[in-house]
């Protein structure tokens, strides 16, 4: 049974026997005798040894009650090295082995003493062992030529640490952390500002003892310039630090305000989806429709891929308005990274998924004859359904709608396009043209060929659906129905007034245009559609120039035929007294 005792070292608390503390404490006095000959940064060099042993102390530790014993100790010397190079008492290390320093393997820091900005190439460099030139070459060929340098910058300046101690210098270079290099480092350090320091005193002394600048001092002083300098270089120092600190409070407001919707937009979306609302009340992006990835995943990679850059943001944001707000550690810093990757790749997945939903275009066509006598006017006209749309008006849009045919939710379109043509053939027919989109043309014609569209003769009376339902998921993949209706030479049509936008560029040989066309009666020529009672203001102008003023009405009171040529007029009207030219 041994005694335990607590210490302090390198600000971590331990628990440790009694035997491994004294241990600990004869390896310690050792290396300060080693440096008793030269006290210069001596304390530095303690500090910095005591930290690295607590930070490899810390490694072994599992537990908070865990008792560090002699051989936790024995391997730590092995790790730190002997200070058998210095003057050290040999018999203090009579029961130790002989002690062999061991190889670091390299850790990425930002280096703070060779930086333009942050010290991120710089540590880049260190740690894949080339110059830190070759590295700022290519980060400004990823800024200027490809423009995706700055946001990885800053990306890796805010989650790379900065090596500030010693011990993490060394291991920045890939150097072993023992005793020997850690005083050997800030020995350097101490002889770098040295000589600074003398080369400055030296330089000052030249300067001073040079009477031109004797009497560059004394006119400095007699004019007082230096004092408004120095003046207005702390009034600039200051407004950058006021700048700074608004730049802070916005990054945290903006940050606030986006993290507060994107928390309040996942309960109400994920509310709505269990309340069984759906689609109705939620509007997704395309790429979440028909998508392989379920839709509750595609909302938390949303949510992540939004929301930790801007988490990030509010703590900088912090950090800038107060310096006691500490940084992550490196281990929360690459764990939100990998999670916002991932998020990222997720997004990108369902985005290319969703383009190819509409890599190809499919069709399905559908014949259907129409029985007519050739005495017999056929009569045009589109028709809805209330019962569906909540519309007032029938009308062509390119806009879609949800809704609910037999409580299956299905897509309600008026994509519907019709035209009118000639055939040689003795019968009319009506060809239905279904358009679609989808990830090859098998999917494509089969999402085409799904799409539900009616029609129907009743009693002379073409009736054509103005809309279309599909299923819902094919909201993004450009359905449409394309109407042409085929008539035989000489066959008379009355085109209703439902069918104003619903007309797609039908051939006339008066050229009028499809919004005037509806609530006139046309007789089918070779060359298209002729207006039998059209008044000749909705005739086309190149029509009008090329056959002059023409004008043919037919109704329950007779036919009549105006002409207007070059200024001389005519009339002719038949009724049931007879003919009458004017």
């Amino acid at each position: 049974m041994n005694k335990t005792i607590n210490i302090n070292l390198g600000g971590i608390f331990f628990h440790i026997d009694e035997l491994a503390y004294q241990k600990l404490k004869r390896y310690l006095d050792a290396i300060r005798k080693s440096l008793s000959d030269d006290p210069q940064g001596r304390d530095e060099i303690l500090n910095d040894i005591e930290l690295r042993i607590g930070e490899l102390l810390s490694e072994r530790i599992v537990n908070e009650r865990q008792v560090i014993n002699e051989s936790d100790i024995d391997e730590i010397t092995k790790i730190m090295g002997k200070p058998e190079d210095y003057l050290v008492d040999e018999e203090l290390f009579e029961d130790q082995q002989s002690y062999r320093p061991t190889s670091s393997s390299k850790k990425l820091f930002r280096d703070n003493e060779d930086k333009f900005l942050g010290g991120v190439c710089a540590g880049l460099a260190h740690y894949f062992g080339i110059d830190a030139l070759w590295v700022r070459i290519l980060w400004l060929i990823l800024v200027f030529f490809f423009g995706t340098g700055i946001l990885i910058y800053i990306i890796l300046w805010i989650l790379i640490p900065v090596a500030e101690t010693t011990a993490e210098k060394l291991q920045m270079k890939g150097e072993p952390v023992n005793i020997s290099n850690i005083e050997r480092k800030i020995r350097e350090e101490f002889q770098d500002v040295s000589s600074r320091v003398k080369d400055g005193v030296n330089s000052a002394t030249e300067r001073v003892k040079n009477p031109e600048f004797k009497r560059n001092v004394e006119n400095r002083a007699k004019s007082g310039i230096q004092e408004i300098i120095d003046t207005l270089g702390k009034i600039l120092i200051t407004i950058f630090n006021i700048f700074g600190k608004l730049i802070g409070a916005l990054l945290i407001f903006i940050a606030a305000i986006t993290l507060i919707a994107l928390i309040f937009g996942a309960f109400s979306w994920g509310s709505i989806e269990m309340l069984g609302f759906g689609n109705d009340y939620v509007h997704y992006p395309p790429f979440f429709f028909d998508s392989v990835i379920p839709t509750w995943l595609l909302l938390v990679f949303t949510f992540l891929a939004v929301g930790i850059p801007f988490f990030v943001l509010f703590m900088l944001g912090l950090r800038i308005l107060s310096n006691n707000v500490k940084s992550f550690s490196t281990t929360t810093k690459l764990s939100l990274l990998g999670v916002w990757i991932i998020a990222l790749l997720g997004l990108g997945f369902a985005g290319i998924n969703f383009a190819t939903q509409k890599a190809y275009d499919g069709v399905y066509n559908q014949t259907e004859d129409i029985v007519l006598t050739p005495t017999d006017t056929l009569k045009i006209k589109m028709v809805g359904d209330e019962n569906l749309s909540n519309r007032k008006e029938l009308r062509r849009n390119y806009g879609y709608e949800s809704v609910y045919d037999k409580d299956v939710q299905k897509l309600y379109s008026t994509r519907v396009y019709v035209d009118i043509k000639t055939t040689d053939k003795e019968n009319a027919f009506v060809k239905i043209r279904k358009e679609s989109e989808g990830n090859n043309r098998l999917t494509a014609n089969k999402d085409a060929e799904s799409i539900e569209y009616q029609f129907n003769l009743n009693d002379k009376n073409l009736l054509l659906n103005g809309y279309f339902l599909s299923n819902f998921k094919n909201k993004f993949k450009d359905q449409s129905v394309d109407i042409t209706i085929y008539l035989p030479v000489n066959t008379i049509i009355y085109l209703d007034n439902s069918t104003r936008s619903f007309l797609n560029d039908v051939d006339n040989i008066q050229n009028i245009h499809d919004r005037d066309m509806p609530k006139n009666y046309y007789k089918m020529t070779e060359n298209g559609l002729e207006c039998l009672n059209c008044n000749e203001a909705i005739f086309g102008d190149d029509y009008k120039e090329k056959n002059g003023s023409f004008n043919l009405k037919l109704d329950e009171n007779g036919l009549k035929i105006k002409v207007n040529d070059n200024n001389k007029n005519a009339e002719v009207n038949i009724d049931e007294t007879g003919m009458t030219i004017e």
